[in-house]
C-alpha cells in the first residue's frame, strides 16, 4: 500500500481541536485548504509538546536568523470548532518540526504511527533547534507511513500555538492536591488514600 502525504503549503486553516466531553476528549490536528480537510488524531501531551517546541523553534529562528517574531495574538483569533465531519485519517506517532530559512516558514509533519510504535515522540525535538539552520529538504520518506505536512508563516505558527494551549487547558480542571484531572463524577485522589500523617 502506498503512503499518502497530505500537504498543505500553506493551509487556509491549521488548528488543534477536540471532539467529545472533557475527560473523554479526542485530540486532533486539522488542516484545511484547496477544498480538502484532513484530520489526524493524537494525544493531548503531543499537542502540548508541539506548541512548546514550536515556540522554541520561533525563538531560535529569531535568535539565529533575525526572523521577526509575531506578537502573541491579542484577541482570540480562531475559537471555532473543528470542521465536521471529523474523519480521522490516521493516529499520529511522530511529529517533526523544521524551519525553512529560505521561505521563513515553519514545516510541521505529523507522521502516522506504525504498527510497532505507539509511543509518543517529537522527532528530533532536542536536535531540531540545532539543525534549524540547515535547508529543509522535504524528501519523500521511504517508509510507508501516511503523513500530514503543513507549512506555516511565523504568524500562523503563533496563532496555532495560542489555540493549542487553550485547547489543552480547556479540559478537566486539575485536582489541587495531586494535579490529576478532576472528573465531574468525582476523583480518587492518591493524596487522600485513607492515611493521614
Amino acid at each position: 500500500m502506498t503512503h499518502q502525504v497530505h500537504a498543505f503549503e500553506p493551509p487556509e486553516r491549521f488548528v488543534a481541536g477536540t471532539v467529545g466531553p472533557p475527560g473523554e476528549r479526542t485530540f486532533f490536528l486539522q488542516a484545511r485548504g484547496g477544498g480538502r480537510v484532513v484530520s489526524v488524531a493524537l494525544e493531548k501531551v503531543q499537542v502540548s509538546l508541539l506548541a512548546e517546541k514550536l515556540e522554541e523553534l520561533l525563538t531560535e529562528a529569531n535568535r539565529r536568523f533575525g526572523v521577526q517574531l509575531p506578537e502573541p495574538p491579542t484577541a482570540t483569533n480562531d475559537n471555532e470548532p473543528l470542521d465536521t465531519p471529523v474523519d480521522e485519517e490516521f493516529r499520529v506517532g511522530t511529529l517533526g518540526l523544521a524551519f525553512d530559512v529560505d521561505t521563513a516558514t515553519v514545516v510541521i509533519e505529523a507522521i502516522a504511527a506504525g504498527e510497532a510504535e505507539a509511543e509518543i515522540e517529537l522527532a528530533g525535538a532536542e536536535t531540531e533547534v540545532e539543525a534549524v539552520a540547515e535547508e529543509v529538504v522535504v524528501e519523500e520518506p521511504d517508509d510507508d507511513l501516511d503523513r500530514l505536512r503543513v507549512r506555516l508563516t511565523p504568524q500562523a505558527a503563533r496563532e496555532f500555538i495560542d489555540r493549542a494551549r487553550r485547547v489543552v487547558a480547556a479540559g478537566r480542571p486539575p485536582c489541587p492536591l495531586c494535579g490529576q484531572p478532576l472528573d465531574p463524577a468525582g476523583h480518587l485522589c492518591p493524596r487522600h488514600n485513607g492515611y493521614h500523617r
